[in-house]
């Protein structure tokens, strides 16, 4: 469901940036068509709304252009309904974010006050913000006597074959992912919810994501950091979306979701190294056009069983033979991955690489997954799980209800 805010009256040139699929340059490829561009333009002025009652928005709404992932750890010593006023006050906060209105004022009356919202989104337009949220394993234990109500498939991930995570970039209590095609009004999000979230939790790990790179229903496929096209076979259909990835076994979450976040680290410069006709028998697909090594464009269905000179055309090894669902027992997860840099690292080298953002209705499959390609992929050469945390995502609440307000009743 869409509507336009009455804050689209102030939408205009300096809306926010949007970045675009990546394009190809070259004598025999051409930028792209019309058809391409209008799929993927963006509207500024479009909202979601919160109180759905049903899915969380920011799960199977098409992907934005930006995006920011904060989680938080609750602060020692406080309570079940300190965790329930977080709750209700975020869900209230986010729904009026997402209509792209303020939190509460900029420029408070009385004088010496100090301002609810930090105003650097009061002048611009909604930019089909969503807010996720998610709750961590950790916020089921002991603490605050939610034990009984702890989703019954939701533990912490198992180590997994490529695993070299980095204290202080894994878990978390509770997560929030802010996504929008304005940076701006993303980040003004998370900030304005981590203010109020001040005394009860403390921010934990983040990462900020840009350009899109896994694709929704009706987009045209973007690139990752490596120059390939990401999400081609992406979920997109309802059918699918109520077969891999809405809970409906567990009646207490049902319409909500198991929530995958992976912060992957690319060797950018290792991989430009590697001359291109490899790098496609590393990923099975060709690099410009995103077809399978076996067809001709992007969306034509890989065929493994295909040879040439008695060999594979589709390397076994390649990460799309080991990712297909007909490799995995028809296998799928929902992906919504966003790439991100981090600057120059420690050896003066591009930091940079994949937030990997999956959400499936048991996490059982995403191991199944990463166990297949983290032991046989071609790619690992090429990457890293520096980070990894699982959450639940309740479903959406109804209008006067709030984000998790069952664990309370």
């Amino acid at each position: 469901m869409t509507r336009v805010s009455r804050r689209n009256l102030f939408a205009g040139a300096g809306g926010g940036l949007a970045l675009g699929a990546a394009a190809g340059f070259g004598a025999a490829h051409a930028v792209g068509d019309d058809t391409t561009a209008a799929r993927d333009a963006v509207d500024l002025t479009r909202s979601y709304d919160f109180y759905t009652g049903d899915h969380q928005a920011g799960i199977a709404t098409p992907p934005q252009r930006h995006c920011i992932f904060m989680t938080f750890d609750m602060v020692d010593g406080v309570s079940a309904a300190d965790l329930q006023v977080l709750l209700a006050r975020w869900s209230a906060a986010i729904a009026q974010l997402m209509a792209g209105e303020p939190v509460g004022q900029v420029e408070p009356v009385r004088s010496g006050a100090v301002g609810t919202d930090t105003g650097e989104a009061l002048d611009l337009a909604p930019a089909s913000l969503t807010v996720t949220l998610g709750l961590g394993p950790g916020l089921f234990d002991d603490r605050f006597g939610l034990a009984s109500k702890r989703p019954k498939l939701l533990e912490d991930l198992p180590a997994l074959p490529s695993d070299q995570l980095r204290p202080g970039t894994t878990g978390g209590d509770l997560a929030l992912q802010a996504c929008a095609d304005d940076p701006q009004v993303a980040y003004h999000a998370i900030r304005d919810l981590a203010r109020m979230g001040k005394g009860v939790v403390d921010t934990g790990w983040t990462v900020m994501g840009f350009g899109r790179a896994s694709a929704g229903a009706g987009q045209s496929t973007p690139r990752n950091l490596m120059g390939f096209k990401d999400g081609t076979r992406n979920i997109e259909e309802t059918a699918d979306l109520d077969e891999h990835v809405w809970i409906d076994d567990d009646p207490a979450w049902a319409g909500g979701t198991y929530w995958v976040v992976r912060k992957i680290q690319m060797n950018i410069e290792t991989w430009d190294a590697d001359d291109v006709a490899d790098q496609q028998q590393v990923f099975g697909r060709t690099k410009v056009e995103g077809a399978p090594l076996s067809g001709r464009v992007e969306h034509d269905e890989p065929d493994f069983s295909a040879t040439k000179d008695g060999a594979p055309v589709i390397p076994p090894t390649s990460h799309v033979a080991l990712a297909a669902p007909e490799n995995n027992g028809g296998t799928r997860i929902l992906r919504r991955g966003y790439n991100y840099t981090d600057g120059i690292n420690e050896l003066a080298q591009l930091d940079a690489g994949l937030l990997f953002v999956g959400f499936c209705n048991d996490p059982a499959s995403f191991i199944k997954l990463q166990t297949r390609l983290g032991t046989s992929d071609r790619l690992n050469e090429y990457i890293s799980h520096i980070g990894s945390a699982l959450f639940v995502a309740p479903p959406a609440p109804r209008r006067g209800h709030y984000l998790g307000e069952a664990l309370f009743g």
